[in-house]
Protein backbone atom coordinates (compact mmCIF):
# COMPACT_ATOMS: atom_id res chain seq x y z
CA UNK A 1 0.00 0.00 0.00
CA UNK A 2 2.56 2.38 1.04
CA UNK A 3 4.79 1.63 -2.17
CA UNK A 4 2.05 2.84 -4.41
CA UNK A 5 1.09 6.13 -2.05
CA UNK A 6 5.25 7.01 -2.39
CA UNK A 7 5.38 6.63 -6.00
CA UNK A 8 2.51 9.29 -6.17
CA UNK A 9 4.24 11.53 -3.90
CA UNK A 10 7.44 11.02 -5.69
CA UNK A 11 5.88 11.71 -8.85
CA UNK A 12 4.87 15.59 -6.90
CA UNK A 13 8.59 15.66 -6.05
CA UNK A 14 7.93 14.58 -2.10
CA UNK A 15 11.29 14.79 -0.54
CA UNK A 16 12.09 11.04 0.36
CA UNK A 17 9.53 9.39 -1.51
CA UNK A 18 11.69 8.13 -4.12
CA UNK A 19 13.26 5.34 -1.42
CA UNK A 20 10.14 3.39 -1.98
CA UNK A 21 11.28 2.38 -5.20
CA UNK A 22 14.61 0.45 -4.10
CA UNK A 23 13.32 -3.14 -3.22
CA UNK A 24 16.23 -3.24 -0.79
CA UNK A 25 14.99 -0.30 1.07
CA UNK A 26 11.35 -2.03 1.47
CA UNK A 27 13.20 -5.13 1.93
CA UNK A 28 14.51 -3.90 5.21
CA UNK A 29 11.28 -1.75 6.44
CA UNK A 30 9.36 -5.07 5.88
CA UNK A 31 12.14 -7.04 8.42
CA UNK A 32 12.50 -4.54 10.81
CA UNK A 33 8.43 -3.97 11.04
CA UNK A 34 8.10 -8.44 11.19
CA UNK A 35 10.99 -8.56 14.43
CA UNK A 36 8.40 -5.41 15.84
CA UNK A 37 5.27 -7.48 15.60
CA UNK A 38 6.50 -10.95 16.48
CA UNK A 39 8.75 -10.38 19.32
CA UNK A 40 6.68 -6.82 20.81
CA UNK A 41 3.46 -7.60 19.90
CA UNK A 42 3.83 -11.64 20.64
CA UNK A 43 3.86 -10.95 23.70
CA UNK A 44 0.18 -10.01 23.83
CA UNK A 45 -0.76 -12.39 21.72
CA UNK A 46 0.67 -15.07 23.84
CA UNK A 47 -1.44 -13.72 26.83
CA UNK A 48 -4.42 -13.84 25.35
CA UNK A 49 -3.67 -17.39 24.00
CA UNK A 50 -3.28 -18.13 27.85
CA UNK A 51 -6.32 -16.40 28.94
CA UNK A 52 -8.25 -18.00 26.28
CA UNK A 53 -6.65 -21.27 27.94
CA UNK A 54 -5.52 -22.45 24.80
CA UNK A 55 -3.28 -24.85 25.48
CA UNK A 56 -1.29 -28.06 23.80
CA UNK A 57 -2.50 -31.62 25.15
CA UNK A 58 0.90 -33.59 25.54
CA UNK A 59 0.96 -36.93 24.89
CA UNK A 60 3.51 -39.04 27.27
CA UNK A 61 6.00 -40.16 24.65
CA UNK A 62 8.28 -41.09 27.46
CA UNK A 63 10.73 -38.30 25.96
CA UNK A 64 12.79 -36.29 28.91
CA UNK A 65 11.01 -33.22 29.78
CA UNK A 66 7.99 -33.63 27.18
CA UNK A 67 5.31 -33.05 30.09
CA UNK A 68 6.45 -30.51 31.17
CA UNK A 69 5.37 -28.64 28.33
CA UNK A 70 1.55 -29.46 28.61
CA UNK A 71 -0.46 -26.45 28.97
CA UNK A 72 2.22 -23.69 26.71
CA UNK A 73 0.01 -21.88 24.56
CA UNK A 74 -0.53 -23.38 21.06
CA UNK A 75 -1.65 -21.33 17.49
CA UNK A 76 1.24 -18.94 17.93
CA UNK A 77 1.35 -19.47 14.26
CA UNK A 78 -0.88 -16.26 14.50
CA UNK A 79 2.22 -14.23 15.01
CA UNK A 80 4.13 -15.56 12.31
CA UNK A 81 1.04 -14.96 9.83
CA UNK A 82 0.16 -11.59 11.35
CA UNK A 83 4.26 -10.77 11.22
CA UNK A 84 3.93 -11.66 7.78
CA UNK A 85 1.14 -10.16 6.33
CA UNK A 86 1.02 -6.81 7.57
CA UNK A 87 4.78 -5.82 6.23
CA UNK A 88 4.00 -6.95 3.22
CA UNK A 89 1.14 -5.46 2.53
CA UNK A 90 2.19 -2.33 3.30
CA UNK A 91 5.82 -2.31 1.43
CA UNK A 92 5.20 -4.40 -1.62
CA UNK A 93 3.95 -3.92 -4.58
CA UNK A 94 0.31 -5.66 -4.51
CA UNK A 95 -0.03 -5.26 -7.83
CA UNK A 96 2.95 -8.31 -8.30
CA UNK A 97 1.47 -11.22 -9.40
CA UNK A 98 4.18 -13.33 -7.19
CA UNK A 99 3.16 -11.26 -4.47
CA UNK A 100 -0.65 -11.79 -4.80
CA UNK A 101 0.56 -15.87 -5.00
CA UNK A 102 2.46 -15.51 -2.11
CA UNK A 103 -0.51 -13.50 0.24
CA UNK A 104 -2.49 -16.28 -1.29
CA UNK A 105 -0.53 -18.75 -0.02
CA UNK A 106 0.17 -17.74 3.32
CA UNK A 107 -3.72 -17.33 4.32
CA UNK A 108 -4.65 -20.30 2.30
CA UNK A 109 -2.22 -22.77 4.23
CA UNK A 110 -2.59 -20.51 7.63
CA UNK A 111 -6.53 -21.22 7.50
CA UNK A 112 -6.17 -24.72 7.03
CA UNK A 113 -3.34 -25.33 10.03
CA UNK A 114 -6.15 -23.02 11.99
CA UNK A 115 -8.95 -25.25 11.51
CA UNK A 116 -6.31 -27.70 12.56
CA UNK A 117 -5.71 -26.51 15.66
CA UNK A 118 -8.78 -25.21 16.40
CA UNK A 119 -10.52 -28.71 16.43
CA UNK A 120 -7.42 -30.39 18.78
CA UNK A 121 -7.95 -27.23 21.21
CA UNK A 122 -11.87 -26.33 20.96
CA UNK A 123 -13.49 -29.55 20.05
CA UNK A 124 -11.24 -31.62 22.03
CA UNK A 125 -10.29 -33.79 19.14
CA UNK A 126 -6.64 -35.16 19.28
CA UNK A 127 -6.31 -35.82 15.46
CA UNK A 128 -7.51 -32.60 14.31
CA UNK A 129 -8.34 -31.93 11.16
CA UNK A 130 -8.65 -35.33 9.26
CA UNK A 131 -5.65 -35.97 6.77
CA UNK A 132 -7.90 -36.12 3.65
CA UNK A 133 -9.04 -32.49 4.26
CA UNK A 134 -5.23 -31.22 4.61
CA UNK A 135 -4.56 -32.74 1.49
CA UNK A 136 -7.39 -31.58 -0.15
CA UNK A 137 -6.49 -27.82 0.68
CA UNK A 138 -2.67 -28.62 0.06
CA UNK A 139 -3.74 -30.02 -4.08
CA UNK A 140 -6.08 -27.15 -4.14
CA UNK A 141 -3.21 -24.50 -3.61
CA UNK A 142 -0.88 -26.53 -6.04
CA UNK A 143 -3.68 -26.48 -8.87
CA UNK A 144 -3.91 -22.46 -8.07
CA UNK A 145 -0.33 -21.73 -7.97
CA UNK A 146 0.56 -23.92 -10.84
CA UNK A 147 -2.50 -23.06 -13.57
CA UNK A 148 -1.86 -19.37 -12.20
CA UNK A 149 2.11 -19.63 -13.35
CA UNK A 150 1.12 -21.04 -16.67
CA UNK A 151 -1.82 -19.09 -17.48
CA UNK A 152 -0.93 -15.25 -16.43
CA UNK A 153 0.64 -13.26 -18.82
CA UNK A 154 2.92 -11.65 -16.33
CA UNK A 155 4.75 -15.00 -15.50
CA UNK A 156 7.48 -14.67 -17.87
CA UNK A 157 11.54 -15.61 -18.03
CA UNK A 158 13.88 -14.01 -20.11
CA UNK A 159 16.09 -15.29 -22.49
CA UNK A 160 18.92 -14.37 -25.06
CA UNK A 161 17.78 -14.55 -29.02
CA UNK A 162 20.48 -14.61 -31.66
CA UNK A 163 20.16 -12.11 -34.23
CA UNK A 164 19.08 -15.48 -36.96
CA UNK A 165 16.09 -15.69 -34.84
CA UNK A 166 14.81 -12.46 -35.75
CA UNK A 167 15.73 -12.74 -39.61
CA UNK A 168 19.17 -10.18 -39.08
CA UNK A 169 21.79 -11.57 -41.28
CA UNK A 170 24.82 -12.32 -39.21
CA UNK A 171 27.26 -10.24 -41.25
CA UNK A 172 25.61 -7.22 -40.70
CA UNK A 173 27.34 -4.71 -37.67
CA UNK A 174 24.67 -2.48 -37.00
CA UNK A 175 25.78 0.68 -34.88
CA UNK A 176 29.13 0.05 -34.17
CA UNK A 177 28.13 -3.55 -32.10
CA UNK A 178 30.57 -6.49 -32.98
CA UNK A 179 27.99 -9.16 -33.83
CA UNK A 180 28.89 -11.31 -30.56
CA UNK A 181 28.05 -8.36 -28.58
CA UNK A 182 24.78 -8.01 -30.37
CA UNK A 183 23.92 -11.26 -30.00
CA UNK A 184 23.91 -11.06 -26.26
CA UNK A 185 22.19 -7.87 -25.77
CA UNK A 186 18.97 -8.84 -27.84
CA UNK A 187 16.18 -10.97 -25.33
CA UNK A 188 12.75 -11.80 -25.09
CA UNK A 189 10.02 -12.65 -22.28
CA UNK A 190 8.49 -16.10 -22.91
CA UNK A 191 6.68 -18.40 -21.31
CA UNK A 192 8.89 -21.06 -20.21
CA UNK A 193 8.55 -24.80 -18.47
CA UNK A 194 12.14 -24.76 -17.92
CA UNK A 195 13.49 -24.87 -14.14
CA UNK A 196 16.73 -24.72 -12.68
CA UNK A 197 18.63 -28.36 -12.24
CA UNK A 198 21.72 -28.54 -9.94
CA UNK A 199 25.11 -29.25 -10.73
CA UNK A 200 24.41 -29.68 -14.47
CA UNK A 201 26.47 -27.23 -16.92
CA UNK A 202 23.69 -24.91 -18.63
CA UNK A 203 22.11 -25.35 -15.22
CA UNK A 204 18.54 -25.30 -16.62
CA UNK A 205 15.99 -28.25 -16.80
CA UNK A 206 12.89 -28.45 -19.49
CA UNK A 207 9.40 -30.16 -18.42
CA UNK A 208 8.56 -30.42 -22.03
CA UNK A 209 11.35 -32.34 -22.42
CA UNK A 210 9.49 -35.28 -20.42
CA UNK A 211 6.91 -35.06 -22.90
CA UNK A 212 8.43 -34.16 -26.50
CA UNK A 213 7.24 -37.60 -27.70
CA UNK A 214 3.41 -36.01 -27.50
CA UNK A 215 4.38 -33.73 -30.76
CA UNK A 216 3.17 -30.39 -30.87
CA UNK A 217 0.99 -30.98 -27.86
CA UNK A 218 4.83 -31.27 -25.70
CA UNK A 219 4.87 -27.67 -24.63
CA UNK A 220 1.28 -28.20 -22.94
CA UNK A 221 1.95 -31.42 -21.39
CA UNK A 222 4.93 -29.89 -20.01
CA UNK A 223 2.63 -27.71 -18.45
CA UNK A 224 0.15 -30.71 -17.11
CA UNK A 225 3.69 -31.96 -15.39
CA UNK A 226 4.66 -29.24 -14.26
CA UNK A 227 1.25 -28.55 -12.29
CA UNK A 228 0.97 -32.51 -10.84
CA UNK A 229 5.60 -31.41 -9.34
CA UNK A 230 4.08 -28.12 -7.78
CA UNK A 231 1.19 -29.74 -5.91
CA UNK A 232 3.30 -32.97 -4.88
CA UNK A 233 6.05 -30.11 -3.39
CA UNK A 234 3.60 -28.05 -1.89
CA UNK A 235 2.25 -30.85 -0.09
CA UNK A 236 5.43 -32.61 0.61
CA UNK A 237 7.65 -29.30 1.96
CA UNK A 238 4.14 -28.27 4.11
CA UNK A 239 4.02 -31.61 5.45
CA UNK A 240 7.77 -31.86 6.33
CA UNK A 241 7.60 -28.15 7.76
CA UNK A 242 4.91 -29.48 10.25
CA UNK A 243 6.83 -32.99 11.36
CA UNK A 244 9.75 -30.53 11.97
CA UNK A 245 7.64 -28.65 14.63
CA UNK A 246 8.16 -31.23 17.41
CA UNK A 247 10.81 -29.77 19.38
CA UNK A 248 11.54 -25.61 20.69
CA UNK A 249 12.30 -23.77 17.93
CA UNK A 250 13.90 -26.33 15.51
CA UNK A 251 10.98 -25.70 12.58
CA UNK A 252 11.46 -22.15 13.11
CA UNK A 253 14.88 -21.40 13.42
CA UNK A 254 15.43 -23.99 9.86
CA UNK A 255 13.01 -21.86 8.32
CA UNK A 256 14.57 -18.48 8.67
CA UNK A 257 17.74 -20.27 7.54
CA UNK A 258 15.94 -21.70 4.82
CA UNK A 259 14.13 -18.42 4.12
CA UNK A 260 17.54 -16.24 4.25
CA UNK A 261 18.83 -18.61 1.15
CA UNK A 262 15.89 -18.17 -0.81
CA UNK A 263 15.84 -14.54 -0.59
CA UNK A 264 19.39 -14.22 -1.96
CA UNK A 265 18.36 -16.63 -4.93
CA UNK A 266 15.71 -14.23 -5.47
CA UNK A 267 17.20 -11.32 -5.48
CA UNK A 268 20.00 -12.74 -7.98
CA UNK A 269 17.05 -14.26 -9.92
CA UNK A 270 15.18 -10.71 -10.10
CA UNK A 271 18.27 -8.73 -11.13
CA UNK A 272 19.37 -8.23 -14.59
CA UNK A 273 22.88 -7.33 -13.80
CA UNK A 274 23.42 -10.61 -11.14
CA UNK A 275 21.43 -13.59 -13.09
CA UNK A 276 23.72 -12.46 -16.22
CA UNK A 277 27.00 -12.46 -13.80
CA UNK A 278 25.87 -15.76 -12.57
CA UNK A 279 24.67 -16.91 -15.95
CA UNK A 280 21.13 -18.25 -14.50
CA UNK A 281 17.85 -17.82 -15.75
CA UNK A 282 16.42 -13.56 -15.02
CA UNK A 283 12.20 -13.62 -14.05
CA UNK A 284 11.50 -10.34 -14.37
CA UNK A 285 9.67 -8.37 -11.62
CA UNK A 286 10.22 -11.60 -9.30
CA UNK A 287 12.66 -9.16 -7.22
CA UNK A 288 9.79 -7.93 -5.69
CA UNK A 289 9.67 -11.41 -3.57
CA UNK A 290 12.85 -9.59 -1.53
CA UNK A 291 10.32 -7.78 0.07
CA UNK A 292 7.77 -10.60 1.26
CA UNK A 293 10.91 -12.96 2.12
CA UNK A 294 12.35 -10.60 4.10
CA UNK A 295 8.94 -10.11 6.27
CA UNK A 296 8.80 -13.81 6.24
CA UNK A 297 12.57 -13.85 7.94
CA UNK A 298 12.00 -11.58 10.29
CA UNK A 299 8.67 -12.99 11.33
CA UNK A 300 10.15 -16.47 11.96
CA UNK A 301 13.13 -14.72 13.88
CA UNK A 302 10.80 -12.98 16.00
CA UNK A 303 8.75 -16.10 16.89
CA UNK A 304 11.82 -17.94 18.07
CA UNK A 305 12.07 -15.48 20.54
CA UNK A 306 9.48 -17.01 22.20
CA UNK A 307 9.59 -20.29 20.93
CA UNK A 308 13.14 -21.42 21.70
CA UNK A 309 14.06 -23.65 24.61
CA UNK A 310 12.08 -23.66 27.17
CA UNK A 311 9.44 -22.77 24.97
CA UNK A 312 6.64 -19.91 25.80
CA UNK A 313 4.49 -20.61 23.17
CA UNK A 314 3.93 -23.36 19.97
CA UNK A 315 3.34 -22.44 16.19
CA UNK A 316 0.94 -25.30 16.18
CA UNK A 317 -0.22 -26.00 12.80
CA UNK A 318 -1.63 -22.57 11.82
CA UNK A 319 2.62 -21.54 11.78
CA UNK A 320 3.97 -24.85 10.21
CA UNK A 321 1.98 -25.80 7.80
CA UNK A 322 1.85 -21.91 6.63
CA UNK A 323 5.76 -22.03 6.69
CA UNK A 324 6.53 -25.17 4.27
CA UNK A 325 4.26 -23.93 2.18
CA UNK A 326 5.63 -20.41 1.95
CA UNK A 327 8.48 -21.87 1.52
CA UNK A 328 7.24 -24.43 -1.49
CA UNK A 329 5.60 -21.55 -3.20
CA UNK A 330 8.68 -19.51 -3.36
CA UNK A 331 10.71 -21.88 -4.53
CA UNK A 332 8.44 -22.73 -7.41
CA UNK A 333 7.69 -19.52 -8.42
CA UNK A 334 11.52 -18.53 -8.75
CA UNK A 335 12.26 -21.78 -10.69
CA UNK A 336 14.42 -23.21 -7.87
CA UNK A 337 11.92 -25.90 -6.71
CA UNK A 338 14.26 -28.61 -7.58
CA UNK A 339 16.88 -27.52 -4.87
CA UNK A 340 14.36 -27.96 -2.70
CA UNK A 341 16.07 -31.68 -2.17
CA UNK A 342 19.05 -29.47 -0.87
CA UNK A 343 18.18 -26.64 1.05
CA UNK A 344 14.84 -28.66 2.66
CA UNK A 345 17.24 -31.13 3.23
CA UNK A 346 15.69 -31.34 7.56
CA UNK A 347 12.33 -31.62 6.19
CA UNK A 348 12.91 -34.11 3.60
CA UNK A 349 14.97 -36.09 6.85
CA UNK A 350 12.03 -35.82 8.71
CA UNK A 351 9.78 -37.02 6.06
CA UNK A 352 11.49 -39.58 5.16
CA UNK A 353 12.63 -40.96 8.86
CA UNK A 354 8.43 -41.23 8.99
CA UNK A 355 7.69 -42.87 5.75
CA UNK A 356 10.82 -45.37 6.26
CA UNK A 357 9.38 -46.13 9.94
CA UNK A 358 6.02 -46.60 9.44
CA UNK A 359 6.54 -48.53 6.54
CA UNK A 360 9.51 -51.19 7.98
CA UNK A 361 6.74 -51.66 10.53
CA UNK A 362 4.22 -52.64 8.32
CA UNK A 363 6.87 -54.98 6.59
CA UNK A 364 8.24 -56.63 9.19
CA UNK A 365 4.67 -57.15 10.72
CA UNK A 366 3.69 -58.73 8.06
CA UNK A 367 6.28 -61.38 7.32
CA UNK A 368 7.64 -62.02 10.86
CA UNK A 369 4.40 -61.37 13.00
CA UNK A 370 5.68 -58.54 14.74
CA UNK A 371 6.53 -54.90 13.73
CA UNK A 372 10.21 -53.73 14.04
CA UNK A 373 11.53 -50.20 13.60
CA UNK A 374 14.90 -48.21 12.45
CA UNK A 375 14.21 -45.20 14.20
CA UNK A 376 14.13 -44.96 18.19
CA UNK A 377 11.46 -42.98 17.46
CA UNK A 378 9.87 -40.49 14.65
CA UNK A 379 10.52 -38.38 13.31
CA UNK A 380 14.02 -38.17 13.71
CA UNK A 381 14.71 -35.62 16.09
CA UNK A 382 12.46 -38.18 18.17
CA UNK A 383 14.98 -40.29 17.87
CA UNK A 384 18.04 -38.45 18.71
CA UNK A 385 15.60 -37.57 22.31
CA UNK A 386 15.08 -41.23 23.24
CA UNK A 387 19.06 -41.24 22.75
CA UNK A 388 19.11 -39.00 25.52
CA UNK A 389 20.38 -35.64 23.83
CA UNK A 390 19.16 -32.13 25.01
CA UNK A 391 16.86 -30.72 23.36
CA UNK A 392 18.67 -27.60 22.68
CA UNK A 393 21.43 -29.25 21.43
CA UNK A 394 19.08 -31.14 19.09
CA UNK A 395 17.95 -28.06 17.50
CA UNK A 396 21.27 -26.39 17.15
CA UNK A 397 23.17 -29.11 15.44
CA UNK A 398 20.02 -29.79 12.91
CA UNK A 399 20.51 -25.52 12.86
CA UNK A 400 24.04 -26.40 11.73
CA UNK A 401 23.37 -28.57 8.91
CA UNK A 402 20.56 -26.26 7.84
CA UNK A 403 23.24 -23.76 7.26
CA UNK A 404 25.86 -26.40 5.92
CA UNK A 405 22.87 -27.29 3.31
CA UNK A 406 22.12 -23.42 2.77
CA UNK A 407 25.50 -22.66 1.87
CA UNK A 408 25.42 -25.84 -0.61
CA UNK A 409 22.57 -24.72 -2.29
CA UNK A 410 24.07 -20.89 -2.84
CA UNK A 411 27.14 -22.80 -4.67
CA UNK A 412 25.21 -24.89 -6.74
CA UNK A 413 24.63 -21.10 -8.93
CA UNK A 414 28.22 -22.18 -9.50
CA UNK A 415 29.85 -25.08 -9.32
CA UNK A 416 28.11 -27.47 -12.84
Amino acid sequence: MLYHLFQYLDSLNFPGAGMFQYITFRSGCAIILSLVIAAVFGKKVIRLLQKQQIGEEIRDLGLAGQMEKKGTPTMGGIIILLAILIPVLLFARLDNIYIQLMLISTVWLGVIGFADDYIKVFRKHKEGLKGKFKVIGQVGLGLIVGLTLYLSDDVVIRERVSLAEIGVETSIVDEGFVQEDAQKALTKDVKSTKTTIPFFKNNEMDYAWFTSWAGEHAETLGWILFVVVTIFIITAVSNGANLTDGVDGLATGTSAIIGATLGILAYVSGNMVYADYLNIMYIPHSGELVVFISAFIGATIGFLWYNSYPAQVFMGDTGSLALGGIIAVFAIIIHKELLIPILCGIFLMENLSVVMQVSYFKYTKRKYGEGRRIFLMSPLHHHFQKKGIPEPKIVTRFWIIGIILAVVTIVTLKIR
